[in-house]
């Protein structure tokens, strides 16, 4: 779990939620999916404490990244997974530097650099 970044979040669960949703937007970023794994674990008649996975990203940087190195659309666009952890809520991350050292990415470290910013600037709406 070396490769992942976890942080608390100072607000309830769906506060959390929806303040991530809301600094999405409001950075300019595309919210592709707003996945409530909870739900889809009712639906099938099993329980899962709240847990969401968001998932979005800036096409224009990812679409880059993603042309010129094609593996790393395994994980892109980003994504936060949000959870209730018997009162604490958390928030998870892969740092884009993390997923260019998976990839190989090279050549487009200004992008992995902005990328990283964008994720702690989010993250920092809840933390």
């Amino acid at each position: 779990m070396g490769d992942v970044t976890v942080r608390e979040s100072r607000y309830a669960y769906a506060e959390t939620r929806e303040r991530l949703i809301g600094a999405i937007h409001a950075a300019g970023a595309t919210l592709f999916a707003a996945i409530d794994q909870s739900e889809a674990a009712g639906s099938v008649g099993l329980s899962l404490r709240p847990t969401t996975l968001l998932v979005f990203g800036n096409p224009k940087a990812g679409t880059q990244v993603m042309a010129a190195f094609p593996l790393s659309a395994l994980d892109l666009p980003l994504k936060f997974a949000i959870w209730d952890d018997g009162g604490a809520v958390r928030v998870a991350f892969t740092p884009a530097r993390v997923i260019a050292t998976r990839y190989g990415i090279t050549g487009l470290d200004p992008t992995i650099v902005a990328m990283d910013h964008a994720l702690e600037a989010l993250v920092a709406a809840v933390g």
